[in-house]
């Protein structure tokens, strides 16, 4: 009996998401801090960030369904797969990197300092990066081409936003010590971009 490959793909993302989701649910208790400075308006992203994510788990792709041919989806499966470790791993690494400074809040604690080490010399938002490589796998193993398109197109609208909210504070905090890593980590987002 063959393998259903898509299968062993969407039982292994949902795993993916499990450990996704305990990185930041399961983390240890940081001692609690001061906020000095917090920004609402970038909860209105993380909601849109939110739908692009509903896109790709909702608008699914019937089973068996090729995403381009049948001949390209075991190898699609395989590369989501690979995709989601690799997110799940940045992702874990760049929490832990920034240990009690990250929140969901856009926020500055007293003490804040500008981490620059670990994932966060390849690109400024590695979280979000991570993210977004969670989104891309699960299109692949989920859903049909155009709904992971217009996931990513929601995602990458909604993350710059909060982006630009969040590199706001860092700018106001930390001046011509942001502008620097900004020119030593041009990318925001995703490498190479």
């Amino acid at each position: 009996m063959p393998i259903d490959l898509t299968a062993a793909a969407t039982y292994f993302l949902i795993a993916c998401w499990f450990a996704f989701a305990s990185i930041f649910l399961l983390r240890k208790k940081q001692p609690s801090v001061t906020e000095v400075r917090r920004d609402r308006s970038a909860f209105i992203p993380i909601a849109v960030q939110g739908i692009s994510f509903g896109i790709v788990w909702t608008a699914r792709r019937h089973h068996g369904t090729a995403l381009i041919t049948a001949a390209l989806t075991p190898y699609l499966d395989v590369l989501a797969c690979v995709l989601a470790v690799s997110s799940v791993s940045f992702v874990l690494v760049s929490v832990r990197t920034l240990g009690k400074q990250w929140t969901v809040a856009a926020r500055l604690v007293e003490g804040h300092n500008l981490v620059t080490q670990g994932p966060y010399r390849v690109v400024r938002n590695p979280i979000y990066t991570g993210m977004f490589g969670m989104l891309v796998a699960t299109g692949i193993v989920l859903a049909r081409w155009p709904a992971i398109l217009i996931a990513i197109a929601i995602f990458l609208v909604a993350t710059m936003q909060r982006i630009r909210v969040e590199e706001s504070l860092l700018r106001s905090q930390f001046g011509a010590e942001f502008e620097q890593y900004c020119e030593q980590v041009p990318n925001a987002l995703l490498p190479g971009l």
